[in-house]
């Protein structure tokens, strides 16, 4: 397992925490069959190597699964947890980017979890009619309490975050230290949820300069690069509107032939893109199965070339027969 190391705060104090470059995702474990299947998985995915798992309020039962997982096993201290919160379809109706939605929601958070902080924190949805400044010191606030170790942004645009940041700088506040886009092989026809926001190349530039680590949901496209889907295949509406084009099956293509030549499988070759950019990168994956989670570690483990990272993505390389 490779590692990524992701900065916070502790006691007022800069801390570094050497978090999996594979994030195990848990949204679904409200649908498996019952929650030792969920057990089973995550501890399958911590026996591997993995310590950092992501959540949500709005992902119904399965913070209660998680956090009754890891007080069962008592290794709280040897994880990560990274959870969200003010979705707009979060209990409430209508925008939830303020300081009360997001203390209730973390509130909440933390009693599911069983735990008095969490590692990670991000908005889950932004809403850019809200002034900055409340959201940083309401943030602040539990950063100081201890009820949070390090603050983020998902579906964020990156001058929304850079905005954050300037805010955070000015104010002697602590800023987001991660992001937690889309970011995939395949893009985006349109967001796949309401608010949803996926990396683009001014994102992808504002990374790169950055150096602020990504964390990507729906890293493997939805499954795209998994060979259950063809262009023939349109019963999957969703995958259809979302993923469905000609520069994505080109892609395809191009990710297939390349698993040819390193041994690989497609969407290893689709997981690997995600995590060879020219800044910090992870990727939550969803695994059912130990078999597809030894292949998202096949997958991390694989070096693309800077010229291999260009034409998987349709782009003519600047560093051409540079290998």
């Amino acid at each position: 397992m490779n590692y990524i190391t992701l900065k916070g705060v502790k006691g007022n104090k800069s801390i570094e925490k050497k978090c999996s470059r594979l994030i195990l995702g848990t949204a679904g474990f409200y649908q498996l069959d019952d929650k030792e299947q969920a057990f089973k998985i995550m501890d399958q995915y911590v026996q591997m190597g993995g310590n950092i798992f992501d959540s949500a309020h709005q992902y119904i039962n399965s913070e209660a699964i998680v956090g009754e997982w890891v007080e069962s096993r008592g290794i709280r201290e040897n994880i990560y947890i990274l959870t969200k919160g003010a979705h707009p379809d979060d209990g409430e109706p209508g925008p939830r980017v303020n300081p009360e939605a997001i203390t209730k929601d973390l509130m909440e958070s933390l009693a599911r979890l069983r735990t008095d902080y969490v590692d990670f924190y991000a908005l889950h949805r932004d809403d850019p009619n809200v002034d900055i400044g409340p959201i940083m010191e309401v943030l602040n606030e539990h950063l100081d309490a201890g009820r949070i170790h390090a603050i983020g942004a998902s579906n964020w645009s990156h001058t929304r975050i850079q905005e954050a940041n300037n805010y955070a700088a000015t104010h002697g506040l602590v800023g987001f230290t991660f992001n937690s886009p889309n970011l995939s092989l395949a893009q985006c026809n349109r967001p796949r949820w309401p608010g949803c926001v996926s990396v683009d190349e001014e994102m992808a530039n504002w990374h790169k300069g950055t150096q602020l680590p990504l964390l990507s949901w729906s890293s493997q496209a939805g499954g795209f690069f998994s060979g259950r889907f063809s262009p023939e295949k349109r019963e999957n509406q969703e995958m259809v509107e979302v993923y469905y084009s000609e520069a994505n099956w080109e892609r395809f293509t191009r990710a297939q032939n390349l698993a040819k030549e390193k041994g690989a499988s497609t969407i290893e070759i689709a997981l690997a893109y995600v995590l060879n950019q020219p800044y910090p990168t992870a990727a939550i994956i969803g695994p059912e199965k130990v078999e597809e989670l030894l292949s998202s570690i096949k997958g991390a483990n694989i070096p693309l070339t800077t010229v291999e990272i260009d034409e998987l993505n349709l782009r003519e390389s600047k560093t051409e027969g540079v290998r």
